[in-house]
């Protein structure tokens, strides 16, 4: 429901607020393969995309984003900045939890489903939920699903994620 003035009402109490982002990116020769906030040195090719091409932080991020209705990555993420080059993806995660917090909400959780056939997640899960935990300051629950060999990614030309957010109005940004 809008107001007439087309403005989009605030409710008088803390509610939750849920956006989701996705992110694809092929893989590429000659780049380390950055995901879920790790190196996975083992790994014989990398993701195209900048800074890093890392589909699960990117896809937390525009999650985080649009639930905050703060557009997207591109909207705040120059990634021609030199201050971007070669940044680790948990700054990019990091810096996207501190715009949303400058918001006025605080963040509950973010869920990401890794789609692809490689690298396996399963074993480095642990680390890597606590990297991007750390990062974001609040959890971070990952999930993988293999296409089994349905499409580009199916055949293990590049990687995509799913992430869900759940942010809330912190109560002294929304009058209480």
């Amino acid at each position: 429901m809008t107001t007439p003035s087309g403005d989009v009402p605030r409710s008088r109490f803390p509610l939750p607020r849920i956006g989701t982002g996705v992110d694809i990116h092929p893989f590429v020769a000659g780049r380390p393969l950055r995901l879920a906030g790790l190196d996975w040195p083992d790994e014989p090719v990398g993701l195209a995309g900048e800074p890093d091409g890392d589909v699960v932080v990117h896809a937390a991020c525009n999650a985080l984003l649009t639930a905050a209705d703060l557009g997207d990555l591109g909207t705040h993420f120059d990634t021609s900045a030199p201050e971007w080059e070669g940044a680790a993806p948990t700054a990019l995660l990091a810096e996207t939890a501190r715009l949303v917090r400058d918001a006025g909400f605080e963040i509950g959780n973010v869920s990401v489903q890794l789609i692809g056939e490689r690298p396996k997640l399963g074993p480095r899960r642990s680390e890597a939920q606590k990297v991007l935990a750390a990062a974001l300051g609040a959890p971070v629950f990952l999930g993988a699903a293999t296409p089994e060999g349905l499409g580009w990614i199916g055949r293990g030309d590049g990687l995509a994620a799913v992430a869900n957010a759940l942010i809330v109005e912190v109560p002294s940004a929304i009058g209480g």
